[in-house]
C-alpha cells in the first residue's frame, strides 16, 4: 500500500554537523555522473529516452532531481512527502518505473555520486561519517518505492552491491542518445550551454573506465590532465565558498518545488 510519508521518516540521532553536511551542495558537481550511471541500465535508459526532454530543458530536469534529493535527505517531512508524490506522478506513464531493482540503482547512484563529489571537491567529513550518511540517504530509496530492507545496511554492503551492479550494466544507443541531449543541449539557455564544457569534463572524468569507454568518450593523457586540472581548480574554489552559500541551493530548489506543486510561477 502506498505510504505518502515513506520518504519522511527522520534518521535517529542526526546532529547539526550531519545536517549541514547533508545540505551541502557539493554533490551537484556529480549530478551528470549520476544520470549517466543511471541510464547505463538499459531499462532506465529506455524510460528516460521515451519520457524525458533533456534536449530542451536539461537544466530543469537536473533541478527537479536535485530538489528531490534535497527535500528527501535534508528537508522537512512535508517536503519529503511532496517530493515522493511528485516522483510518483512523473513515473505514471513510464514502463518499468516501479521496478525495485532499477529504482534501487537510481538511489544508489545518488549516494555514490555524492560521496565521490565530496572526495574530490568537498569535505573529508563525508568519508569519516559515511555509514551515517548512507542511512541518511536510505529515504531516497523508499521515496522511489524500494523496500527499506533492500537498502544496504553498511558501507561495505553498499560497496559489494555497487560493484556487482556495475558489472551488469550495458550502455545502449538509447543511453548515448540521452547523453547527447544532456551534454550537448542545443536548445538550452545560453548560460547552460556556456557551462557545459566544464560539466562535460567533470562528468566524463568521474565515470568508471569501462562505462566511459562504452559511451564513446575520448580518454587519453590529454583528457586526463585536463580533468585533473579542473578538479584542482574546483577544489580551491569550493573551499573559498562560505558554508552558508554552499547550503543555499537546497532550500531554493525545495521552495521552487513547493511553488511548482502549488501551480504558482517560481520567483
Amino acid at each position: 500500500m502506498h505510504d505518502p510519508h515513506r520518504a519522511s521518516r527522520p534518521v535517529p540521532g542526526r546532529d547539526r554537523a550531519l545536517r549541514r553536511l547533508l545540505a551541502d551542495s557539493t554533490p551537484v558537481a556529480a549530478g551528470g555522473r549520476a544520470i549517466l550511471l543511471q541510464i547505463a541500465d538499459p531499462v532506465v535508459a529506455a524510460g528516460v529516452r521515451r519520457h524525458s526532454d533533456f534536449a530542451r530543458r536539461p537544466q530543469q530536469r537536473l533541478a527537479h532531481t536535485l530538489a528531490f534529493v534535497f527535500a528527501v535527505v535534508s528537508g522537512s517531512p512535508a517536503d519529503a512527502a511532496l517530493a515522493a508524490s511528485l516522483v510518483d506522478r512523473a513515473h505514471v506513464p513510464v514502463a518499468g518505473a516501479d521496478d525495485v531493482d532499477r529504482q534501487l540503482w537510481v538511489a544508489a547512484t545518488l549516494f555514490d555520486s555524492a560521496r565521490q563529489a565530496h572526495a574530490l571537491f568537498g569535505s573529508e567529513a563525508f568519508a569519516s561519517r559515511s555509514g551515517e550518511l548512507l542511512q541518511a540517504y536510505a529515504p531516497i530509496g523508499t521515496a522511489l518505492r524500494v523496500p527499506p530492507s533492500r537498502w544496504p545496511g553498511s558501507v561495505a554492503a553498499f560497496d559489494r552491491y555497487w560493484a556487482a551492479t556495475l558489472d551488469r550494466l550495458t550502455v545502449t544507443d538509447e543511453a548515448r542518445g540521452v547523453v547527447r541531449d544532456l551534454l550537448h543541449p542545443r536548445l538550452a539557455p545560453w548560460w547552460v550551454r556556456t557551462a557545459m564544457p566544464l560539466v562535460r569534463i567533470v562528468t566524463v572524468g568521474m565515470l568508471p573506465d569501462r562505462l566511459r569507454a562504452e559511451y564513446g568518450f575520448a580518454w587519453g593523457p590529454r583528457e586526463r590532465r585536463r580533468y585533473e586540472r579542473t578538479v584542482q581548480v574546483l577544489r580551491v574554489v569550493r573551499r573559498l565558498v562560505p558554508g552558508w552559500l554552499l547550503r543555499l541551493p537546497g532550500p531554493l530548489l525545495v521552495r521552487a518545488m513547493r511553488r511548482a506543486a502549488a501551480g504558482r510561477p517560481n520567483g
